[in-house]
């Protein structure tokens, strides 16, 4: 099959949906099919500017809100422009965001929407969208538009599945996240030489945070559970990866609670070298909470953390909690709980052969249930259905 994986979005960008296409793309590829990507970086930058991007921007210092529901239809506009010229080479399209699935269905060509979270509530969680504004209502339309109108629907989890269900009655396909397995052993890893380039000192335990630095992924709260993890542990540092709206108050708290040796802030680190990183992690933390109505599905972060082999640490909420078996394969704490945060991060560094443990049994749950190769002969039966489905369509 030629499929074309289509979004809004720039790609590559920060965060698990870019990661999730990459690492698709590779398991189709390797199945034989031919992969395409449409993304926001593939369009002419000066349209990117000018065209979608300033006029949202002004509009927003108007009315918050406003100018992001502009700028996504401009984008959406865009992508559609770009869509109409190359729409016959493709067999069927596989959209990564709502926008862009209606871009995608209305091309004619078969439309797989997948679903990776809750497109209007995320935007209220970011700031971006206010609450049952009018823009956000309209978003909320084109949301159960793009799922009515594809050919076929996959959610990541089943809370977002049920979520469709509910809004549109479209019966959904759940496709768990997924990784490449193979390429996530860190055994082989320089871990001194990753150091040195983040000027991590020598001598540190590492507490990981490998997430957006927004507030659905709980991001402040290992920076207030540290003080407790320095008394008992002194020589351990926190090392967040990520950007966000989220990374003044993690600075504020530093300040506050005099971190400044403790807390390290890389930015955007590109995804090929975040494996450096989980190699040197003695813990990986991925502290989500619940937020506007968003709940964290598969994180990716929590499976390449468990394929790496370091223990994880993870909120007790949505999809975390199907990944995890807690004390098994890693431990869940209550959301938004400091104190269990920092008890759990306490466990596991004075107890080694216990975070081994739960790194080994987090290492093969990721073999058997979420490769990226079986997760790609799933799309590759979904794709077949939803171009079944085209020709059934054009014919009556």
């Amino acid at each position: 099959m030629k499929i074309l994986i289509t979004t809004i979005f720039k790609y590559p960008h920060e965060g698990g949906l870019s990661t999730h296409v990459a690492t698709l793309k590779k398991g189709l590829e390797e199945r034989g099919h031919q992969v395409d990507i449409l993304s926001f970086s593939d369009m002419n930058p000066v349209l990117r500017k000018t065209f979608t991007q300033a006029p949202g921007f002004i509009l927003n210092k108007i009315k918050a809100g406003k100018g992001q529901l502009l700028n996504d239809r401009l984008k959406k506009k865009l992508l559609s422009s770009y869509l109409e010229k190359c729409k016959d080479e493709y067999d069927v399209i596989n959209s990564q965001d709502v926008f862009a699935a209606i871009s995608s269905i209305e091309t004619g060509v078969p439309t797989v929407a997948t679903v990776h979270g809750y497109f209007s509530f995320e935007a209220i969680s970011r700031g971006a969208l206010i609450p049952n504004s009018k823009e956000d209502l309209e978003v909320q339309e084109i949301e159960k538009r793009a799922y009515q109108e594809a050919a076929q629907v996959i959610a990541v989890d089943k809370r977002i599945k049920d979520y469709i269900m509910e809004k549109t009655n479209v019966s959904a396909t759940t496709i768990k996240n997924f990784i490449d397995v193979t390429s996530f052993q860190t055994n082989n890893i320089d871990t001194k030489s990753v150091k040195e380039e983040n000027q991590i000192p020598e001598g540190m335990k590492i507490l990981f945070v490998p997430r957006r630095l927004t507030e659905k992924n709980g991001v402040t709260f290992p920076a207030l559970a540290l003080p407790k993890v320095l008394d008992k542990h002194p020589d351990t540092m926190l090392v967040y990866a990520g950007t966000g709206e989220q990374m003044e108050k993690i600075q504020d708290i530093v300040t506050e609670k005099n971190l400044h040796n403790n807390v390290k802030l890389l930015g955007s680190v590109p995804h090929e070298k975040m494996k450096g990183l989980y190699a040197l992690s003695d813990i990986v933390l991925v502290p989500s909470v619940h937020s506007h109505g968003v709940e964290e599905a598969t994180s990716i972060s929590a499976l390449e953390a468990m394929g790496s082999g370091s223990p994880v640490v993870a909120g007790a909420v949505g999809g975390l909690k199907e990944i995890f078996e807690h004390e098994k394969d890693g431990l869940l704490v209550k959301e938004k709980d400091v104190d269990d945060l920092a008890t759990s991060i306490i466990r596991i560094l004075d107890d080694s052969k216990f975070g081994d443990m739960l790194a080994k049994n987090a290492r093969t749950k990721v073999e058997q249930e979420y490769s990226h190769l079986a997760a790609a002969e799933k799309y590759e039966e979904i794709y077949k259905l939803a171009i079944e489905q085209n020709k059934k369509v054009s014919k009556n």
